[in-house]
């Protein structure tokens, strides 16, 4: 089988205008054809008068064609083929496990791995390493998904707020709340994102993900995905324990080896203790927790495990007629059903030194109450799988750095983050609604008193006034200073009526639990850090990747079996 990437045509072509593109390319007779399928489908729409689709492609030629075929392809492209096409082998993709239990493995029970947590990350190892069949035990502190559901869409109706079972903490993990991308800009020699996309579709989610450049699933589709995934760990041998906090670890310390540098002195995990009393034996544990288990990272800290700070983002979230970002973007062809809502990724970098980025866009979406703290607010954004909501929005944010904003302790950004989020709590009136301020009236610093034409979606609710109270006067200033920059590359990005809504604090974790080669802690043996929340990945796809690779990483060292270099 070949490859043909970079084939485009028009974006009203036909599926014979592909296949002659495909004889095009490869200057070969309709009779050579024997079949072919689409790898992966993307947009070219910096011509908007002239959008491309661009494809690649997997085809199949009779044994004489690709014979001659691949001969000439030092050569490709050639005379009568479609400029900027290549032409290759098609890679393997398909997934490999690392090892697989034996029959005659002793004490498989005994040697039972732990995941703590139970979002992308912590459902793609507990369903590798239950494929391998090492039957892991998976404590959430939350609830399963449909309760998490429930808990959660009763904060934002009613602004009681469960702090165990909301956008953060649950089944799923906080990307069931989300828009549901399941791209990633991680390097992926092993295909793993391949490994991920086809579990979602096993699960549930439709076919064209494994095809779309950019595939997205949306909260109500997830919800079910996420219960057939765990319905699967299941029958394979997994345990998942539901409303179960880790109270602390247990790990052993190896007094020989101490000394004053943190990350250096070695212990070993030996296992943990639970919200219930329990407690759990394992030397193999795998920490999924999320970038919001504060109290978590504290623990943590207190027992022993090496963290560092690391920076992270801190902004609000903006909203646009959904209309005006596909019209910016697409010209006379928004709308256009191949192409759907339109999406945007967004940098400046200021004056100051410091760089602003728009972060999570959710294409038709709406911003949501995030937080999982009692007195405090957070916004994200969150889409449906139909992208149809009349908004588009998507976090506007300024990078800060552990050593010049919160130098104090490797807490210190969970600090920074609870003093912006008791804020914004404030000034929305302490009863869950964020602060909000149209863009025009930001830009020219005063205060909001009524809205445009752009209707908010946050719920429970906004109070409008004065967003630059709500963060740092760095942050405001390079955000003014951004905004007019982004409308340069989005005509209508800086229209007075759009929203501005605070705070966004949880882009990414502020800490890093350091892991080394192998995956595990840098000074507790047997800990496997993995995800958004120890500061290895950040969305749902790149967080799934992680626990796969850790999921390996644990296996190999559970089976004796030696680590290949990836």
């Amino acid at each position: 089988m070949l490859r043909i990437s970079e084939v485009k045509l028009p974006l009203d072509h036909t599926d014979a205008d592909l296949s002659r593109a495909i004889l095009e390319t490869l200057s070969i007779g309709a009779e050579d054809l024997l079949r072919f399928s689409i790898f992966k489908r993307s947009y070219d729409a910096r011509k908007k008068s002239q959008i491309l689709l661009i494809y690649q492609l997997d085809v199949t030629l009779t044994e004489t064609a690709e014979k001659a075929v691949t001969a000439a392809s030092p050569n490709l492209p050639r005379a009568g083929t479609i400029v900027g096409t290549r032409v290759g082998a098609s890679p393997d993709t398909s997934y490999k496990f690392a090892a697989q239990v034996p029959d005659s493995f002793p004490d498989a029970n005994q040697q039972r791995p732990i995941i703590i947590g139970f979002g992308p990350c912590g459902i793609l190892a507990a369903l590798i390493l239950a494929q391998m069949g090492l039957k892991p035990i998976v404590v959430e502190r939350g609830q399963e998904v449909r309760q998490r559901t429930q808990d959660t869409w009763g904060f934002w109706r009613k602004r009681k707020l469960n702090a165990e079972s909301n956008v953060q903490f649950g089944e799923g993990g906080a990307g069931t709340f989300s828009d549901g991308k399941l791209w990633s800009q991680v390097k992926d020699r092993r295909h793993l994102g391949r490994k991920v996309l086809n579990e979602f579709v096993i699960a549930g989610a439709p076919e064209e993900i494994l095809t779309d450049s950019r595939p997205h699933i949306g909260t109500f589709k997830l919800v079910s995905m996420v219960e057939n995934m765990r319905a699967e760990i299941i029958r394979l041998g997994g345990e998942i324990r539901f409303d179960q906090r880790v109270e602390s670890v247990l790990r052993d310390d190896e007094s020989e080896n101490k000394t004053e540098d943190k990350s250096v002195s070695k212990g070993q995990i030996t296992g943990i203790t639970l919200s219930n009393g329990d407690t759990l034996h394992s030397r193999h544990i795998i920490l999924a927790i999320g970038h919001s288990a504060r109290d978590s990272f504290q623990m943590l800290l207190d027992h022993g495990v090496y963290i560092e700070p690391k920076p992270f983002s801190i902004g609000y979230r903006i909203e646009h007629p959904q209309s005006t970002i596909d019209k910016a973007r697409f010209g006379a062809q928004a709308g256009h059903p191949v192409l759907g809502a339109a999406e945007y990724k967004l940098v400046h970098h200021c004056k100051s030194g410091r760089s602003v980025y728009s972060f999570c866009m959710c294409p038709g979406g709406t911003v949501v109450a995030a937080t999982s703290e009692e007195g405090r607010v957070v916004t994200n954004g969150m889409s449906q799988y139909s992208r149809n909501e009349r908004n588009a929005n998507a976090a506007i944010v300024v990078g800060i750095d552990p050593e010049q904003d919160f130098p104090e302790h490797p807490l210190a950004g969970i600090d920074l983050q609870r003093e912006l989020e008791s804020l914004a709590y404030k000034l929305g009136g302490e009863n869950y609604n964020a602060p909000a301020q149209l863009v025009g009236d930001f830009l020219k610093d005063r205060p909001s008193t009524a809205l445009g034409s752009v209707t908010p979606s946050y719920k429970p609710g906004i109070t409008l006034g004065d967003l630059s109270k709500a963060l740092p006067e760095f942050a405001v200033a390079a955000i003014r200073e951004a905004i007019p920059e982004f409308d340069r590359q989005i005509k209508g990005y800086a229209m007075a009526d759009a929203i501005l809504t605070g705070v966004e604090t949880r882009t990414s974790a502020p800490i890093c639990i350091k892991r080394d080669r192998d995956y595990e802690s840098v000074n507790t043996r047997g800990l496997y850090p993995a995800g958004e929340g120890a500061g290895y990945a950040g969305g749902i796809l790149s967080a799934a990747i992680d626990g796969i690779k850790v999921a390996e990483a644990l296996a190999l060292d559970i089976l004796k079996v030696p680590r290949a270099e990836s």
